[in-house]
């Protein structure tokens, strides 16, 4: 064992005050095992935007009892030092059904009541909207969820909601990430008597659950329905919730998915739990083949994320993609916009850069804002504060990974909130004579055929990947160095027509800086839009690479009037940037 590793196992077991992963590192010790300790002891877990997030084990590298102290000591530090009046104002800390979540959230709540900040602490399962719900409802300093979302079952996390009720962006990540190195002993925390603690104050769903009321527009229509709905809640915490927004909506109760209805951290019936996963649906599909139910609504493990399929004429399912449902909802939102008088002009709705430019199609023959930003619901949330500070009213917010933000009250994608809106938006369709996808299809016919083909390559060696983009910014072989890179000019015989490149911070749509308005992206990100200026088809294409996976991930959508055409033209993009951008074959790269 060299002294690097020596060192960091050394201070593992002097600071780690749980006995079972102190057990576990010293096993590893007297195996010899310096191949796995090397692997758990570095590098250490980065606090990030997204905070905490990993495998449940023992060691730096890992999720356990002494990284969430160690995180919790070093939030609450930077806290303190940070937001006024937070001894005050406390925060929020909730969490799900995984493994170790409830101790987890006990201890974050104990390293805060130990330095004299009281805790709003739900003693049950949560789902994550509700945290950020009650950071702004108490009007809290900060929040707290312990879950790992739709990560596989070996997985926990730790995310943070600022005093805005929004996820951390940066500089937040870099000054609590530091804040957590500053303050890494650990203070002896009293578990037994935290539920005793007059620091220590409950809270419930009911406001939450008045906000969801608060969306419902057509009661009166969901208690007459007779559409049957199908839900699942792929092993999570999100039935409770969904049944009382079934009933505050007046929809008839759903039918269950009974072998995924209640929380269970083994995710026995499902590789992943995540319904956008194939197969994921596959027991939702069952259940309501044998209901001879209209509709399925899914939501992911923690419930922030939403998905839904409907039984076409045909018998067979359609499941909806993350950007069709972001479009069904946007059209939904502008209707009930319109209906109210108001000028469309203060309307305004965001998606993430990644996700459909049909949104943006529709606010450019409509007449309301249209506002892109960063991948994540961190960069959602603030920029629709930013357009609200602006005089815009911001109801629908969303991403194409199937997140959706409703209404003013919560800045974050809620999947309870999807799922209900989702159900009364068909049940009104049906009122007219309408399906989901029927009405998918006029909207296309109103505002162009839009498709999307996303998918990845697996690149494990990093020089690899910087060379491909390398060559994407040099692609002539003429651009100098420090100077305007030089990126294809045409794509499946399509002319570029603007580039934005988030990593060396260069937009040939805004001259004469050329810099790009959104932030830039911390890997490597190239987007470009082209067009066929014949006969109007377009494509925009995203291609990045993954924080936290080996992939270099692509975003393609096409839009035109025929959607033959633009399937077609899908897959020759496809193809073009496998064998002459990305150099797939030269490079060993992998598909999915």
């Amino acid at each position: 064992m060299d002294a690097t590793l020596k060192n960091l196992v050394e201070q593992w077991l002097r600071l780690d005050p749980n006995e079972a992963t102190r057990a576990e590192v010293q096993k590893l010790v007297d195996e010899g095992n310096t191949v796995e300790l090397a692997k758990r002891m570095s590098p250490r877990i980065e606090f990030g935007t997204a905070g905490l997030r990993g495998r449940m084990e023992a060691g730096w590298a890992r999720m356990n009892d002494l990284i969430i102290i160690q995180a919790s000591q070093g939030l609450c530090a930077y806290v303190l030092d940070n937001v006024r009046d937070a001894r005050t104002r406390g925060v929020v800390v909730g969490h799900d059904h995984r493994y170790h979540s409830d101790k987890w959230a006990k201890l974050t709540a104990a390293v805060f009541i130990d330095n004299g900040v009281p805790v709003y602490f739900h003693s049950g399962l949560v789902h994550t909207p509700l945290v950020p719900f009650t950071v702004k409802a108490k009007k809290a300093a900060c929040g707290v969820m312990i879950t790992a979302s739709h990560n596989p079952k070996q997985d926990n996390g730790y995310k943070v909601y600022w005093e805005n009720a929004v996820q951390i962006i940066e500089p937040h990540d870099k000054g609590i990430s530091a804040s957590i190195l500053a303050n890494q002993e650990p203070r002896p925390l009293n578990l037994e008597g935290l539920l005793s603690s007059p620091m220590l104050r409950e809270f419930d769903d009911r406001e939450y659950l008045e906000y969801i009321s608060s969306l419902c527009h057509y009661r009166s229509l969901n208690e007459q329905t007779t559409l049957k709905f199908v839900n699942t809640s792929m092993h999570g915490v999100s039935d409770p919730p969904m049944r009382n927004a079934f009933a505050s909506f007046g929809l008839p109760k759903y039918i269950p998915v009974q072998a995924q209805q209640q929380p269970d951290p083994e995710f026995p019936t499902v590789k992943f739990p995540n319904p956008e996963e194939k197969g994921a649906l596959d027991l939702a599909i069952a259940t309501a083949n044998e209901a001879g139910a209209d509709y399925i609504l899914a939501q992911d493990p923690d419930s922030d994320r939403f998905a839904a399929a409907e039984k076409g004429p045909d018998g067979k399912w359609i499941q909806f993609t993350g950007d069709q449902l972001g479009t069904l909802f946007a059209s939904a939102c502008l209707d009930k916009y319109r209906a109210s008088g108001k000028p469309l002009a203060k309307l305004a709705m965001v998606a993430s850069t990644v996700s459909s430019k049909m949104i943006e199609a529709m606010a450019h023959t409509e007449g309301f804002m249209f506002a892109e930003c960063l991948t994540g619901f961190k960069y959602i949330g603030n920029t629709a504060l930013s357009l609200v500070q602006e005089g815009y009213e911001v109801p629908f917010g969303y991403e194409e990974a199937i997140g959706f933000m409703f209404g003013s009250e919560l800045r974050d994608k809620d999947g309870v909130a999807a799922s209900v809106m989702f159900a009364e938006l068909v049940v009104t369709l049906q009122k007219a004579g309408k399906t989901a996808s029927t009405h998918l299809k006029e909207l296309y016919e109103r505002y162009g055929y839009f498709q999307t083909s996303n998918s990845y390559f697996i690149c494990t060696e990093q020089a690899t990947i910087n060379a491909i983009f390398a060559r994407l910014r040099n692609y002539d072989g003429q651009a100098t160095s420090g100077g305007t890179p030089h990126y294809p000019s045409t794509i499946a015989g399509l002319e570029v027509t603007r580039v934005r490149d988030l990593t060396v911070g260069y937009d040939s749509g805004n001259p004469p800086s050329y810099k790009p308005t959104l932030p830039l992206s911390s890997g490597h990100m190239i987007q470009l839009r082209a067009e066929n200026k014949v006969d109007g088809t377009k494509i925009t294409l995203t291609t990045r690479t993954s924080g936290t996976e080996p992939k270099i991930k692509y975003y393609l959508e096409g839009s035109g009037k025929d959607a033959t055409a633009v399937g077609e033209l899908l897959r020759k993009v496809v193809k073009e940037l496998s064998d002459v951008w990305m150099e797939a074959d030269k490079n060993g790269l992998g598909r999915p």
